[in-house]
């Protein structure tokens, strides 16, 4: 990808990466990425906003050459200190090192972890604060946990534009710039969806905080961090209306409390048979079914956990420790949204015993609230133990 002219002041300076399949270890990307950077040339000195992937630093400094010196450079601006934006700036400023780095207050303070240089010239950004740069200013407006603490929003408003940083981004790759030159649309959508669910949907709350600080901004362009470049009449408002939509609040119409289990030889599916049945005679109402985990698709079952008031969860113990599937489960936790969630852990075991204990300090560790000390019976589970069973997930429904 080479430089591209998008207004007489910007330009993309970016990167394509159309081979890449997994980002940062937790998302597939079927279509690639890119990762996007952005030279703003003003009358009196020149950003850059944000850096690349240090994988692709010579192809990246080719593209800013095409435009500019290097050394011309007075500001680079990283919204975001993320890795596949700020991976190359130890080696960028090998070739600006009169430039000076602007970032949020929060990402400021981690820089020198970054690029393990103590000489740099920074500038911590508050909300609000503005540059001006001869005949283009640059307007910072502070977005944390969009998808970082660190991260913001840069405002040219000069030229319509707002560098959004991740928001409103996608996991995307075209040889293409601008939103209205796709020529996969359906793909992009399944890609943008798939980019906020994994990136954005932990944080709903700042989603919508997000739209509303840009609400009243005459925004044309989104020169975003990842995928096309998003214009007013084309994806823009596309991009801004879904956001708002998958960010609402969702409450359950009814209490929803699923049994989640793995179950060697059915002495744990008993007891979680047992566990659902206690539950429903506290909230006959409620929605409560079991679901073996090995037996359903893991990504359904993990939407169920993440929207689910509370939760079950059962595992025999073989070698020590409870097995995998309920382990793969758990790695499918939103861990920042459902602090605080009921659980109620319970197995079956023939020797040791430790998948209850097991489980239970992980979930403790994700801060959910446990009911108890969960509840494991010693191979196979008699009529006592079956009505013990009940009586607590009866105690664990009466708790909700």
């Amino acid at each position: 990808m080479a430089a591209v002219k998008i207004t007489d002041r910007i330009y993309s300076v970016g990167i394509l990466n159309p081979n890449m399949r997994v980002f940062d270890i937790v998302m597939t990307t079927d279509y690639g990425t890119s990762y996007n950077s952005y030279l703003v040339m003003g009358e009196k000195k020149n950003v850059l906003v944000e850096a690349c992937h240090k994988t692709y630093f010579k192809q990246y400094l080719a593209n800013i050459r095409e435009v500019i010196d290097p050394e011309k450079i007075d500001y680079v601006v990283l919204n975001h200190n993320e890795p596949d934006h700020s991976g190359s700036l130890a080696q960028l400023l090998e070739y600006i090192p009169n430039a000076t780095i602007i970032a949020s207050r929060a990402g400021s303070i981690y820089l020198k972890n970054i690029t393990n240089r103590g000489d740099l010239s920074v500038q911590a950004a508050k909300d609000g604060d503005v540059i001006d740069i001869g005949g283009a200013t640059l307007r910072f407006i502070n977005a944390p946990f969009l998808h970082w603490p660190d991260s913001m929003f840069t405002w040219v408003e000069e030229e319509k534009a707002l560098f959004s940083c991740d928001f409103l981004g996608a996991h995307y790759c075209e040889p293409y710039t601008f939103d209205y030159n796709m020529a996969y649309p359906s793909k992009y959508e399944a890609a943008f969806k798939n980019y906020y669910d994994a990136i954005f949907g932990p944080f709903k709350p700042y989603v919508l905080a997000g739209l509303e600080k840009i609400k009243d901004l005459p925004v044309e362009l989104c020169c975003n961090s990842h995928g096309p470049v998003l214009t007013k009449g084309c994806r823009l408002e596309y991009a801004k209306e879904r956001y708002a939509e998958w960010s609402q609040p969702q409450k359950n119409e009814r209490l929803t409390v699923p049994v989640f289990y793995t179950s060697a030889y059915g002495n744990t599916r008993k007891i979680a048979s047992a566990i659902r049945e206690g539950i429903l005679e506290a909230k006959p109402d409620a929605a409560v079914d079991c679901f073996d985990i090995i037996e359903h698709d893991m990504g359904r079952l993990a939407a169920l956990l993440n929207s689910s008031d509370a939760f079950a969860l059962g595992s025999p113990t073989i070698n020590g420790d409870a097995v995998p599937p309920a382990w793969m489960l758990l790695a499918h936790v939103d861990a920042v949204n459902n602090k605080k969630k009921p659980v109620f852990v319970f197995g079956s075991y023939g020797w040791s015993g430790e998948a209850v204990p097991n489980l239970s300090a992980r979930l403790a560790g994700l801060r959910m609230s446990l009911f108890g000390e969960g509840y494991k019976v010693c191979f196979v589970p008699s009529e006592e133990d079956l009505a013990r069973a009940r009586e607590l997930g009866k105690a664990f429904g009466e708790s909700l």
